[in-house]
């Protein structure tokens, strides 16, 4: 029954946590609007991979990063200046014309997903926070198998969540035309949003 829960537990805060717009849920959508359904999946395959060593780390160093508050706030200065960075390099590509799914392949999106989910460095501290909230409320056993069930858990639920709005994208390719094409705007928007609202909390 615990290995159930833990798996639960990890899917649930992995799912919900993604479900907000953000920089990989957006991007797997314009990745399926610009290019295709095949490519976005890999997308969401390659980003949804890393969140097994990001969380695995969180729940792993637990203990040191309680004592060592300055690493969650170097990681959060780091995710700032990433969203910022992304902010503006989504408007310049808004500034290209919108071409629609079809486009021709570049690159291995596998490895394009990992690189933009390895980016997201808010991942390991909202890992740490909400484990250590959990392991506080008696549902979350910090030791072996369970943190290793919890972190595949979160990789279920990462990739769900990410085919979810992949499926979606199709949607609003057909149903909203004006969104599919000033996604870009869309993200370089949101990115910006949350580079605000990150930096206002950290300055706290």
């Amino acid at each position: 029954m615990q290995y159930i829960l833990h798996l639960f537990l990890g899917f649930i805060m992995a799912f919900i946590s993604l479900i907000p717009p953000g920089m990989l849920n957006m991007t797997a959508i314009r990745t399926k609007i610009e290019i295709n359904k095949k490519s976005a999946l890999l997308f969401s395959f390659g980003a949804a991979i890393i969140v097994i060593p990001q969380a695995y780390i969180a729940l792993t160093f637990a203990k040191y990063f309680a004592k060592h508050p300055e690493v969650i706030d170097q990681l959060t200065k780091a995710g700032i200046i990433v969203l910022f960075a992304l902010s503006l390099y989504f408007f310049f590509q808004a500034r290209k014309k919108f071409k629609g799914e079809g486009k021709k392949e570049k690159g291995n999106f596998i490895l394009i997903g990992m690189f933009m989910s390895t980016m997201n460095m808010l991942a390991i501290p909202f890992y740490f926070v909400l484990s250590s909230v959990l392991e506080k409320k008696g549902l979350l056993l910090m030791s072996q198998p369970y943190i290793s069930i919890f972190v595949l858990g979160v990789f279920i639920g990462a990739f769900t969540l990410f085919t979810i709005y992949v499926v979606f994208a199709s949607y609003i390719e057909k149903k909203a035309q004006f969104i599919a094409r000033n996604i870009n705007y869309i993200l370089s928007a949101l990115f910006f949003v949350l580079g605000i609202l990150t930096l206002i909390k950290f300055l706290k």
